[in-house]
């Protein structure tokens, strides 16, 4: 398949990488381009900005959570009916888990896409050019088409730069200077998430400044020159002659998902329903099973709390045995009660016999291997899950542990979540399309669930 891809990737975090991307893809749309939008790594929140760049989901493409054979599959599938793929990198290009894993540079070999490295130049002169001469010779299978410079400070500050640049044969796709107002907002876990608030405002201004200040066709041309990639498509017929309803709670307060790992829901025969637990006052009628995922339940801790009727609604489920899985926010959501940053209080839904806490503290970031302890809703004991953790609170007297994990950079075994017989709860993010066995055996329990 000949696919037209590009990477936006930087030289580290913070370097504007999203905003820059953000206003690449929605300059694209307004050519009249069909883009499709990819994320590298576990992150949650720049795809939502994605989704409102280009109006369709973004995919995650990590190598840790989803093995490289289903990504580059994913990636395919995704893709093949879009003019132009555009995957914004993570961190810096060579940056990822131990050994490289799931890095920009490792992501930019498996989909064999060109390189557009976004460099900022804040406080650099010409030495943002030896910065790219380094990127572009520390790995010769990583191909480097040009650079964006960003943060500029004057029209002097970026020819001093262009022209050290071209000492070294290193295209320049474009100079962003310094502006405010094209700042996306950030907090305690990075970006705010686009589904909070109306940020469509900030996208045009984005848009706007990329288009005037980015070559956009130029690096069309360079996802053009992308060879082409090998495809089979997959079989997606479904092994369940029932087809199990499962309702996703989706709003302001929980919408971290991976796009794949609810498709891969689908392909177990699963119907995908989604509710609010801020706004609705029930579940979704004839579900036969429950997913909550990550977020910011401590944002809306007050909004959740003020919804007892669907709060009431999924502690009934949950005692009626329906099967639930639960992430991260979710767990957290699951829980008796909430303690924001300030110690205040919000009563959750009380399934779960702990309470979560606020901390100030980052308590875990990184790639975990997660082995089942006993069976569950999810799978068998001794079934091994890749895993990703990002959070900054901590459980408080949680008694059962579902988990046996390995933090994959350091090596540091410890246990962690709750499961009962219908109940699977964590800190742990999963992608199901990088378990697929999860995926059906949790499809396959919700098959089994007979509504009360």
């Amino acid at each position: 398949m000949n696919i037209p891809r590009i990477i936006i990737a930087a030289t580290q975090s913070g370097s504007g990488k999203t905003t820059i991307t953000t206003g690449i893809l929605a300059a694209m749309k307004k050519r009249g381009l069909n883009v499709q939008a990819f994320k590298v790594g576990p992150d949650y929140i720049d795809p939502s900005y994605h989704e409102m760049a280009t109006g369709n989901p973004s995919y995650n493409l990590d190598s840790w959570l989803v093995n490289s054979e289903k990504l580059r599959e994913s990636f395919l599938i995704a893709s093949q009916t879009r003019s132009v793929a555009v995957i914004e990198g993570v961190m810096g290009l060579y940056d990822g888990g131990v050994e490289g894993v799931s890095s920009t540079a490792q992501i930019a070999a498996l989909v064999k896409s060109p390189v557009i490295l976004v460099i900022d130049v804040k406080s650099m002169g010409a030495s943002a050019a030896a910065v790219a001469l380094g990127f572009r010779e520390f790995d010769k299978n990583v191909k480097i088409s040009g650079v964006i410079l960003n943060r500029v400070g004057s029209d002097s500050h970026a020819q001093m730069i262009i022209d050290a640049l071209n000492k070294i044969g290193m295209k320049c796709f474009g100079v962003v200077k310094r502006n405010a107002e094209i700042t996306l907002p950030e907090r305690h876990l990075g970006l705010v998430p686009a589904a909070e608030k109306n940020f469509a405002a900030v996208v045009e201004k984005i848009c706007a400044t990329v288009s005037e200040n980015i070559d956009i066709d130029g690096l069309f041309e360079v996802a053009k020159s992308a060879p082409p990639l090998n495809f089979q498509k997959p079989l997606t017929t479904s092994p369940f002659s029932l087809v199990p309803k499962i309702a996703v709670a989706k709003d302001a307060a929980f919408n971290f998902y991976y796009e794949d790992s609810l498709r891969e829901l689908e392909k177990c025969g699963a119907e995908i329903v989604y509710f609010s637990p801020i706004a609705d006052e029930t579940l979704p009628e004839n579900i036969h099973g429950l997913i909550i995922g990550g977020g910011f339940p401590e944002i809306f801790a007050e909004k959740l709390q003020a919804n007892k009727k669907i709060r009431s609604s999924i502690r009934a489920a949950a005692l009626n045995g329906l099967p639930i899985f639960a992430e991260c926010g979710g767990f957290m959501y699951l829980m008796r009660s909430i303690a924001d940053f300030d110690g205040n209080i919000f009563e959750m839904c009380g399934v779960i016999d702990s309470r979560a806490v606020m901390t100030n503290k980052l308590q875990m970031v990184g790639y975990v291997d997660a082995e089942i302890l006993t069976d569950c809703v999810i799978g068998k004991a001794g079934d091994k899950l890749h895993a990703h953790e990002f959070h900054f609170s901590t459980a408080e007297d949680l008694s059962e542990n579902i988990f046996e994990c390995r933090r994959l950079r350091t090596g540091k075994i410890y246990r962690a979540g709750f499961a009962n017989k219908n109940i699977v709860a964590s800190y742990l993010h999963i992608n199901f399309a990088g378990c697929p066995n999860a995926a059906k055996i949790f499809v396959n329990s919700c098959k089994n669930f007979t509504q009360p």
